[in-house]
């Protein structure tokens, strides 16, 4: 069976869900793991099934899970994630480090994990491969988008990517200031006009699906992040099979062959 599928996605968690035949991973475990088991069950996969978690970033909404998790699961990240999941939970999990910008293997997968500009120590995305040349990316969490990250995400066939909000109305909500300017910056979160930008940009012929993720509660709706996107890439002549990542339940699952 090969598989991947959100199952929480958002300020209040992040995870995704992965497999490659035996290879059974977690991008992410940022809801608890009372959650991450009652999800998991829905897939017919069990906790013990699981390889390894990929962590992307120390923020508790992509690490809460492992405040239980880290006894029985190995944890890839890479040293300053390590530092920063230490220094944030006081658990040291089984740690299988990487050095960020260099691609690494498990299993029967090749990883590149690329860095991203975020508020963290050392934030990273993820490409993953399987052996028949099928390729993923992974990519929250970040304010801006340079050549090198447009580079690494072409020629995908799925894509998991950020569209956190719609810029007007960050600037209409009641956050605070210093919210705004956070969300707004380039060590943010990628606003619906910047992924369609970044969509179109990566597009192929080959990319058969796109999940929406990281949306904003406040910020942003399901509604109005598909429409933006689908409507720039209209502009462009393109189009693309796009699905919005749940925050609060599992999304739909998507098989790939």
């Amino acid at each position: 069976m090969r598989r991947f599928c959100p199952l929480a996605s958002g300020s209040s968690g992040n995870s995704v869900f992965f497999q490659d035949n035996d290879t059974k991973l977690l991008i992410d475990a940022g809801i608890s793991a009372k959650k991450i088991k009652e999800r998991l069950f829905l897939l017919d996969v069990d906790i013990s099934d699981i390889d390894a978690i990929l962590i992307t970033h120390e923020h508790m909404d992509h690490i809460e899970g492992l405040k239980v998790l880290y006894k029985d699961i190995p944890v890839i990240c890479n040293s300053e994630t390590a530092k920063g999941i230490y220094n944030t939970l006081l658990v040291k999990p089984q740690f299988k480090i990487f050095s960020s910008n260099e691609p690494f293997e498990f299993k029967n997968l090749k990883f590149f994990p690329f860095s991203i500009q975020h508020d963290t120590l050392d934030p990273v995305g993820y490409t993953i491969e399987t052996f028949d040349n099928i390729k993923f990316g992974f990519c929250t969490d970040l304010g801006f988008v340079n050549a090198i990250i447009t580079n690494i995400l072409s020629n995908c066939n799925y894509l998991y990517l950020e569209a956190n909000h719609q810029e007007e109305l960050v600037f209409l909500s009641k956050r605070a200031e210093i919210y705004k300017k956070r969300v707004l910056s380039r060590s943010g979160h990628l606003s619906n006009t910047q992924c369609a930008n970044l969509l179109s940009k990566i597009y192929n012929k080959c990319l058969k699906h796109v999940f929406l993720a990281h949306l904003s509660k406040e910020c942003n709706s399901e509604a109005r992040s598909k429409k933006v996107i689908n409507e720039l890439l209209k502009s462009q002549d393109i189009k693309i099979n796009i699905d919005v990542a749940k925050a609060d339940a599992i999304s739909k699952i998507v098989n790939f062959c």
